[in-house]
Order: structure tokens, then sequence, then C-alpha cells
């Protein structure tokens, strides 16, 4: 997370610990998409991350959390509140 936040990349994981750790931190970065699916291969959510993406673009550039699914994405601005 230290060099992500570093170098202005963002995460992508499967892994649900990031949204966590960005939560109890309330860390403003850097940003993380999460996919939230057990059919994790590229052909079956690459168009569905790519959409997320572009739609969340402005997000993931001021520091964000966006969860993707196949049903929906959405996103919540860093640092999370309770």
């Amino acid at each position: 997370m230290d060099w992500a936040r570093a170098n202005d990349y963002v995460v992508f994981t499967h892994d649900l610990d990031f949204g966590t750790i960005l939560a109890v931190t309330r860390a403003e970065g850097p940003s993380v998409l999460q996919i939230r699916a057990q059919n994790v291969l590229p052909e079956h959510l690459g168009e569905v991350v790519m959409a997320a993406l572009r739609q969340f673009a402005q997000q993931l550039e001021v520091g964000a959390l966006i969860t993707v699914d196949e049903g929906a994405s959405r996103a919540r601005i860093l640092p999370i509140n309770r």
C-alpha cells in the first residue's frame, strides 16, 4: 500500500482486506479497485472492469475504493468515514 501510494498506482485486488485497511486507517490513498466475484477470469469480468475504470477514472485519481461485481460497481471516496 505504501509503495502504491508513493508511486501513484492503483491497487487491483480480489482480496477484501485492502478495503478494510483503508477503512480502519482512514487512509487517503492509494486508490483500490477490488473485485467481488467468484469468476475473476478476464474473459468473464474484463469488460465490467474496463467499464468501471472508465466510469470512476476521476475518483481513482483523487483516492477511492472502487468495488466491482457482476451486477454493479460503486465508489467510495477516501478517506472512508464510518
